[in-house]
């Protein structure tokens, strides 16, 4: 059996958000972050390329990725003011969608 030895280092300069955010999601799938970068770079060799579509997103699904971020970041403090809330974007939609009156 023939055993790799790690003898490369591999390094990269990220935002401390994005590392954080990043090791709490590996650590919940039982991994490390040098175990997650090797398996990221083993499926490049696999793949030979990314082993994942790169795509830069439409006006469609930017603001379905902004409703969403704003839909996480609200809180609400009853159920009543999620109906209103709700009931409220309700009626914008509606004033958004109706024709304009003729004169």
């Amino acid at each position: 059996m023939h055993v790799a030895l790690k003898t490369t280092e591999v390094r990269s300069r990220i935002e401390s958000k994005l590392k954080e955010d990043a090791q709490a999601v590996l650590a919940d799938c039982g991994l490390e972050m040098s175990g997650a970068i090797r398996l990221f770079l083993r499926q490049v060799v696999v793949q030979r390329g990314l082993p994942f579509d790169v795509k830069v997103p439409n006006e469609t699904t930017v603001a379905a990725m902004e409703e969403a971020r704003a839909m996480s970041a609200a809180r609400f403090h009853s159920a009543q003011e999620i109906i209103d809330d709700l009931e409220s974007k309700a009626g914008r939609a509606k004033k958004s969608r109706a024709p304009a009156k003729r004169r």
